[in-house]
């Protein structure tokens, strides 16, 4: 079964370089198009909502530095072309399933760092995201380094 556009949900951390060669691995057997997305969540949601101070200066500085992380990734992968990557505030899940719809995704790949345990499972963003997806999911195993 071939893909005929895949969406890779990156952290911009070096943690997602296994993540993107497995889908442009995927993408280049397939001959399918390939989109990068980064979710940049507002700071309010890890405060649960109620914070007592104006936090947009800071939620700008964290956008602005994931749009410059970014660019240095599409960079360093020039298979993704310009314009295929997307760079949003909100709901990591909300707006990964909105982004498939809107551009007809049919494999949404994500990192997963494998934990064990329901309780651990019902945090990630890879759970998260295979919940209610409107196409296939694939979670890329990340395997931590020993420093």
């Amino acid at each position: 079964m071939s893909y005929e556009h895949i969406l890779v949900a990156v952290d911009l951390t070096e943690e997602c370089d296994p993540v993107i060669k497995k889908a442009m691995a995927l993408a280049l057997a397939g001959g399918s198009k390939l989109s990068l997305v980064h979710i940049v969540e507002p700071m309010a949601m890890a405060f649960g909502g109620d914070v007592p101070m104006d936090l947009s200066q800071l939620q700008q500085q964290q956008f602005d530095q994931a749009k410059e992380k970014l660019e240095k990734l599409k960079l360093k992968y020039p298979d993704v072309k310009t314009g295929d990557s997307h760079l949003t505030y909100g709901q990591p899940r909300q707006e990964i399933h909105n982004l498939a719809k809107e551009y007809h995704v049919d494999l949404i790949v994500v990192g997963s760092h494998g934990r064990h345990g329901l309780s651990l499972l019902l945090g990630s963003t890879a759970n998260d995201v295979l919940h209610g997806a409107p196409c296939d999911v694939l979670a890329v195993r990340l395997v931590k380094r020993a420093d």
